[in-house]
């Protein structure tokens, strides 16, 4: 770093994302990003906006707001659209979070909580999984300190029941429980567009300190647009709006306020392809448990599986070789692991086929 960085960040480790490979073509299941494209509305409205990329955008994102308003049946004042469901995170902690306010977390979750507190100076504290990856809501209830909980967690895909949930947010009544539903459309629990049933967005209507946020990246296929939202009480909604309009009032841009808009519209297109998703992750996950692996459930668009006898270096490496990217994380808990994103059932049975030739190799 130059000497004019500022000695604040001394300590701050930067989140990492997954590689994105530029020099060969591989089958990417290692970013959570989804195997179908858009559809071709969205292509349209993208297309459509583009020709007026001299106008500054909504502030608002009034016609979505309202759309996403509508899904998931709360009001207009309920819902902030933010640059990825990374910004509503970020204005979350700023708002609410302080050197008087620290934040909790599971020590095994998204990575970016901790860097979203080192760059805030917020003091924060984790605590650890179960042996079984799971998260004790008890050791959560009544603990009088602000809450982020991703719910599927990742990287391993654990779904908390929604009943815990409320007991976390309903014993912490003066602090706020953020709800991180990044991957819940893939819960299992989904019935045409009604909301999956484990979902928090219901419960923000009942209390005034939850704050749910979800993503257009995973289960709409807009990753490379960067759109999320936040669903909460007015009170919060306002708060967040704070900091959004003294940080990046314009922060949805023109196309993907667009895309995200038509999406909504045609969510009977993405909701069948997450239960597509569903169907290849259950394919996957039976087939992995029959060349020798363990597999957490998942409730999400990935896998967090081992096999005992090979290192999850090892297997990262020789999928690698043969052109499939997964994630690896190098913790200690988690290294024997590998985070497997759910691709086509195309992709799968290339994963599955590459898994077999490394098993031969031992």
């Amino acid at each position: 770093m130059s000497r004019f960085f500022s000695a604040k960040f001394d300590a701050l480790t930067p989140y990492t994302p997954g590689e994105q490979p530029k020099d060969r073509k591989f089958i990417k299941l290692n970013t959570n990003e989804s195997p179908f494209p858009p559809c071709g509305a969205v292509i349209e409205a993208v297309k459509g906006e583009a020709e007026k990329l001299q106008l500054y955008s909504d502030p608002e994102s009034r016609a979505l707001t309202e759309a996403l308003a509508k899904r998931y049946d709360v009001k207009y004042e309920n819902v902030l659209c933010t640059n990825g469901s990374d910004e509503i995170l970020n204005f979350a902690f700023m708002a609410f979070s302080d050197e008087n306010n620290p934040i909790v977390f599971p020590d095994i979750t998204y990575g970016f909580y901790p860097v979203f507190c080192q760059i805030n100076n917020i003091p924060y504290e984790t605590i650890p999984l179960l042996e079984d990856f799971t998260i004790d809501y008890k050791m959560y209830c009544g603990i009088g300190k602000n809450i982020v909980i991703a719910n599927p967690n990742a990287p391993t895909g654990i779904l908390m029941p929604i009943k815990e949930i409320e007991e976390i947010v309903k014993s912490n009544p003066n602090n706020i429980v953020i709800i991180d539903e990044a991957y819940i459309d893939f819960s299992g629990n989904i019935s045409d567009s009604a909301l999956p049933k484990d979902s928090a967005v219901p419960l923000t209507k009942k209390y005034n300190n939850l704050i749910v946020t979800q993503t257009f990246s995973k289960s709409r296929s807009l990753a490379g647009a960067r759109l999320g939202f936040g669903i909460a009480c007015e009170e919060l909604i306002n708060d967040l709006n704070t900091i959004k309009y003294s940080t990046n009032p314009y922060n949805v841009n023109r196309m993907t306020s667009a895309a995200g808009l038509a999406a909504i519209e045609n969510d009977d297109y993405y909701m069948n392809n997450c239960k597509t998703i569903i169907e290849n992750r259950e394919w996957t996950r039976r087939k992995l448990e029959e060349e020798g692996f363990t597999v957490l459930p998942s409730n999400s668009n990935f896998l967090f599986a081992k096999i005992g006898y090979i290192k999850g270096i090892e297997v990262y490496n020789e999928l690698r070789k043969e052109g499939i990217l997964v994630r690896h994380f190098e913790t200690e808990r988690l290294k024997s692991y590998n985070r497997i994103t759910i691709g086509s059932k195309a992709e799968m049975e290339a994963l599955i086929k590459a898994i077999q030739k490394i098993k031969a190799k031992d």
